[in-house]
């Protein structure tokens, strides 16, 4: 394995039939960040168990996962299962708090802590004086050089980044919520420090801050990362090569999300392009066979058959497997809405505490017809509990009055998805608010959001986050809503969704918008203004004009885009063109040959020259089989290459990416003109 952290080989598993994944191969090193994407339901988690080796009694079909025996793994799940040992001291029972559960993360530190105070407790009633002390020096020694003073202070930072406060510390576990369960979790999972680190959606209950500084920690991270997340900016800053999943083919490409997109459509098309050549190749042989079989060109068409024959013994290529096809069939369109007045809300002197703790206080905000606001801040700071509290959902005891507008038709988006009854199937969910649409319109209805065949009769207690994310969506948009309020609608959705849902409110929702997300992409795209709850002690609520770009700038965090560049000397340059002299006059027509025994001579002649064309053209046929037939052998050499394992050479691997290409394109360019010739010889 030399230095690698693990190596996956040809890995396959299923549910029966029902095959998730194969062909997955890959190892990790120090410094290799790989993002694993794939729709929703590909088997992404499942393949991050069986990498981490707590899979239990799930077992892969095929294939096998090698571990370094030395090499420690930290997994961060999605579902947030703590462990029992997080959850009960010592296995006696007792309940811990968080700050237990951050010392779990420094295991060997804490241990070494253990001794030492055990080392100082026998020196009392030690029978060798000289022995304990000489003992208690030594484990002071180690305690100290691992920096064991500052451990309090480590947690409470690391605390901290995570949301935590110093009196959040003495709470115990249980009482958490499922995401401060989720920020625990990941808290002790980065502070063991592991060599191997798998990350499931770690970002789905971060704030935005708080994504920040997990991207800076993971980008200085030495061990090898595998991370799924739905989040588009955080892939692209934090990873540097990019791995998808399918049924039948993984794909591995040395390059962040961004230039993944880029590269896998023009590989798709490429692709594609290849096969289509190679079916019309074959369609128009067999229609030459076809044709010439039992006439004057026998001898042509055996040959065809003999070609066609040496094509069989190749591998047939498949239509490449595109991933993303079926989640990008997800169908989002809203309803045209009525015209709301041009004063949608207003409000003043909000104002809002929870568990005797001050989120915010002396907001006042102006919506109009057609805002796209955003609200943003650290977690706990108020998000969910302002856009509640506009939508009329909020508690008795919150201060300030909103003033509605005319002619609104209002809609709710609850991140904890809470408007579903989890007792119902999802036709019948649908049914509760379109009492007219019949048992097969509802399917035809959930099929546009990706609910198809036995799905929509299943119990939606059962459904995966991503299925209750889009049954909610499909449930806001069965009536017209000129006022949606939008919290956290990304969170259980993959990227094609977050994307169709994305563009679909900026170009095709008409009416206003409020929205909570941590969606840096999401909210840069649709949102035009931003109320900021900072949180702490300040909660004054800040009203922003621009949307999330202009806030980032204003954060003075690093801009998103590229910096604008003056093109127009370009341009100048490229409409600047050499005159080039005119071309010489043609040569005068030659004179017409003399009549008689001349002119057949030219006939004759004339034959000869198509005699000798016809022949240089079979000859230039029979070599372009042969070199067909090799080309073929060559790239199915070049593709397996591929599909193996790159040992952590990224760089080999875009070299191969690109001699790969190069012979698909020389294989196309050779069929062209096979077929070209073929077509003229036949005629």
């Amino acid at each position: 394995m030399a230095n690698h952290f693990v190596q996956v080989d040809d890995l396959a598993f299923g549910y029966g039939a029902d095959r998730l994944f194969e062909g997955v191969s890959f190892s990790l090193s120090s410094g290799d960040r790989m993002a694993l994407v794939a729709p929703n339901g590909a088997g992404k988690s499942t393949l991050l168990r069986l990498v981490s080796g707590e899979a239990g009694e799930l077992a892969p079909d095929r294939g096998r996962v090698v571990r370094r025996k030395d090499a420690t793994v930290g997994y961060y799940r999605q579902s947030h299962e703590l462990d029992q040992a997080l959850m009960t001291r010592g296995g006696r029972g007792d309940r811990v708090d968080v700050l237990d559960a951050f010392l779990s993360g420094f295991g060997e530190l804490v241990q070494l802590r253990h001794r030492l105070d055990d080392a100082r407790h026998a020196l009392a009633g030690a029978a060798d004086a000289d022995a304990a002390l000489a003992r208690l020096a030594a484990l002071e020694d180690a305690y100290h050089i691992a920096h064991g003073d500052d451990l309090e202070r480590k947690i409470e930072i690391l605390a901290r980044k995570l949301g935590f406060s110093h009196d959040d510390l003495g709470r115990p576990v249980a009482s958490l919520s499922g995401g401060e369960r989720g920020r625990l979790l990941l808290g002790t999972v980065l502070a063991r420090e592991p060599d191997l680190l798998l990350l499931d959606e770690p970002t789905n209950h971060l704030d935005i801050e708080t994504i920040g500084w997990l991207e800076e920690t993971l980008r200085g991270f030495p061990g090898g990362l595998v991370v799924v997340s739905h989040d588009r900016r955080f892939l692209d800053r934090v990873t540097n090569h990019t791995a998808e999943l399918g049924s039948r083919s993984f794909r591995t490409y040395p390059v962040s999300y961004g230039r993944y997109v880029e590269q896998r459509a023009e590989d798709l098309e490429r692709e594609r392009a290849v096969v289509e050549r190679q079916q019309a190749f074959v369609e128009k042989t067999e229609d030459f066979i076809r044709r010439n079989i039992a006439g004057q060109k026998t001898k042509q068409a055996q040959s065809r058959r003999k070609m066609l024959d040496r094509f069989e013994t190749l591998e047939k290529l498949e239509r490449p497997e595109d991933v993303w096809a079926d989640a990008a069939k997800l169908r989002v369109r809203f309803p045209e809405c009525p015209r709301s007045g041009d004063i949608v809300l207003e409000c003043t002197g909000l104002g809002a505490s929870r568990g005797g703790r001050r989120l915010f206080d002396g907001l006042d905000l102006l919506v109009r017809r057609g805002d796209r606001i955003g609200i943003v801040g650290p977690n706990g700071a108020g998000k969910t509990t302002l856009v509640k509290l506009l939508a009329g959902r909020g508690d008795p005891a919150d201060e300030g009055t909103v003033r509605r507008g005319t002619n609104l038709a209002e809609g709710y988006f609850d991140q904890h998805l809470g408007a579903l009854d989890p007792s119902r199937t999802a036709v019948e969910e649908i049914r509760s608010v379109r009492g007219d649409f019949n048992a097969d319109v509802a399917r035809q209805y959930l099929a546009r959001f990706r609910i198809t065949g036995d799905d929509a009769l299943r119990v939606i207690g059962g459904f995966s986050g991503g299925e209750r994310s889009r049954l909610a969506l499909a449930k806001l948009l069965l009536e017209p809503r000129n006022l949606l309020f939008l919290d956290e609608p990304t969170n259980h959705l993959d990227i094609p969704a977050c994307e169709i849902l994305e563009q679909a409110l900026a170009r095709g929702y008409e009416g206003t918008l409020i929205l909570v997300s941590h969606d840096r992409q999401f909210l840069e795209t649709v949102t035009t203004r931003l109320v900021v709850i900072p949180g702490g002690r300040d909660g004054r609520a800040e009203v922003l004009p621009g949307g999330y770009r202009e806030y980032a700038a204003m954060r003075e965090r690093p801009a998103d885009v590229d910096p604008t560049t003056d093109g127009g000397a370009s341009r100048e340059q490229t409409r600047s063109r050499s005159v080039k002299p005119a071309p010489p006059p043609p040569p005068p027509p030659p004179p017409p040959p003399p009549p008689g025994k001349a002119q057949g001579q030219a006939a004759h002649a004339a034959r000869k020259a198509v005699s000798r064309d016809v022949e240089r053209k079979k000859r230039r046929v029979d070599e372009l089989e042969k070199k067909i037939a090799e080309a073929e052998a060559e790239l199915a050499t070049m593709r397996s290459a591929l599909a193996a394992p790159p040992d952590g050479d990224w760089e080999g691997l875009a070299r191969r990416a690109e001699q790969e290409r190069v012979a698909s394109r020389r294989l196309e360019s050779m069929v062209e003109e096979w077929t070209s010739l073929s077509e003229q010889l036949a005629g």
